[in-house]
């Protein structure tokens, strides 16, 4: 959708094809489903041309097909590429001569040449002569105030160097930095590497605030000391893990590709081993502070603010709050949480009670467990009403009832 808004701001005819009529009928009713597009965006696409379908005829008058569909990993952790295969028979059954098609859902390298080409190709057309083939990762960051589509620069890599350039074209009319790589491996990898890049770096300084925690050292002091160093060092923060549709996926499916080499990609393994350690880690340090005040977890209040996967949005893909819950609840836990972006909620069918007032909330619970810093969040009211605080992010003021990550 961020893709679609910038391409009607520029002047192009975008039409959006889902399969799920939920969506086309949000879309169609001018309600936005998504984080960085407000109604008042979608009232704009709207009335500057966009249309959303579940007819897929529409492809067939095209002159760019985007794809841009998920890939989640399935129960056993390995890629799966099942929309993305789905996506492509649909744009085979369309596909006219001169088409551009772009894949953008991030996956391994070697996606876009051996599963899109061959489901396009099967239509008798052939890539880089009769139909343009490119990969473009998306870097979308849900709720960053300074960089957007617009103004991230756009990874291309195409089949040939003529679909590189058609590619480049098409997103120079809306992007202002288009960065051409020499094939669509590359552009597939440097996706990959920049997520598995802050999935390495964040699991690093996890591991460091559990030891740092029993050094009796302050991590977040360190950590702060050490980005005054203006080379050499870029600051990552702790947390009770990673979420997203990004950081817990992406690595995976770089450790899959190498796996099929026949070895282990030890570092992303032993990243995701670490980052899905720390919600229990968070767990076990609500208890030792309930502990440290006499009281057991069973049926202690705890509240959870914020269950969203970063602060500011309603993205809850992924969110590490999911895990620190349900072992909560299997604790016995009396679980409650408060989140402004998030009206309901819920733990494997177990419907979580929401509190509206803060102030209330903190001042009932035997512990408040900070895990996402939403603006509207008044945390200065929590320092100074809830009774023990635990800070997975390193936002408040350490004391004799605050204790951090």
């Amino acid at each position: 959708m961020p893709l679609a808004k910038e391409a009607v701001a520029a002047g192009l005819r975008v039409v959006g094809v889902d399969v799920d009529p939920r969506k086309v009928e949000a879309l169609t009713a001018g309600r936005s489903y998504i984080d960085d597009l407000t109604d008042a965006d979608l009232e704009h696409m709207l009335a500057h041309g966009f249309t959303a379908t579940l007819d897929e005829s529409v492809l067939a008058r095209s002159n760019t097909v985007v794809i841009c569909v998920p890939t989640p990993l399935d129960e056993d952790h390995r890629p799966d590429l099942s929309a993305v295969e789905g996506a492509a028979k649909a744009v085979a059954r369309n596909l006219a001569k001169g088409t551009l098609v772009v894949l953008e859902s991030t996956t391994w390298p070697g996606t876009t040449d051996e599963l899109v080409r061959p489901l396009l190709e099967s239509t008798g057309l052939v890539a880089g002569e009769d139909f343009h083939l490119a990969f473009s990762p998306e870097r979308i960051d849900p709720g960053n105030p300074k960089f957007g589509l617009r103004n991230t620069p756009k990874v291309v890599g195409g089949y040939t160097a003529t679909c590189r350039d058609r590619a480049t074209a098409f997103y120079g009319r809306f992007i202002e930095q288009v960065v051409p790589v020499s094939g669509t491996r590359e552009a597939e990898m440097a996706k990959l590497l920049e997520n598995t890049y802050r999935h390495v770096n964040i699991a690093l300084v996890n591991e460091m605030a559990i030891f740092c925690d029993e050094l009796g050292v302050n991590l977040w002091e360190a950590i702060e000391a050490a980005a005054t160093k203006p080379f050499g060092f870029q600051k990552f923060l702790p947390g009770p893990g990673v979420g997203g549709h990004c950081i817990p996926v992406d690595p995976s499916y770089l450790s899959y590709t190498v796996r099929k080499l026949g070895y282990p990609f030890r570092f992303v393994e032993l990243a995701q081993e670490i980052n899905e350690r720390m919600p229990s880690y968070v767990v076990a340090r609500v208890q030792r502070l309930l502990n440290r005040h006499k009281k057991p977890v069973n049926g202690a209040k705890v509240v959870m603010l914020g269950v969203t996967y970063k602060p500011d949005i309603a993205d809850e893909r992924e969110t590490p709050a999911l895990p620190v819950a349900r072992a909560l609840l299997e604790l016995g836990a009396d679980l409650s949480f408060a989140d402004p972006y998030v009206k309901e909620w819920s733990v494997d069918g177990t419907l979580v009670p929401r509190e509206d007032d803060l102030a209330e909330a903190v001042t009932g619970a035997d512990v408040t467990l900070l895990l996402q810093q939403h603006a509207a969040f008044d945390l200065d009211m929590v320092e100074a009403k809830a009774r023990l605080v635990l800070d997975t992010r390193g936002v408040l003021a350490e004391g004799e009832r605050v204790e951090r990550l």
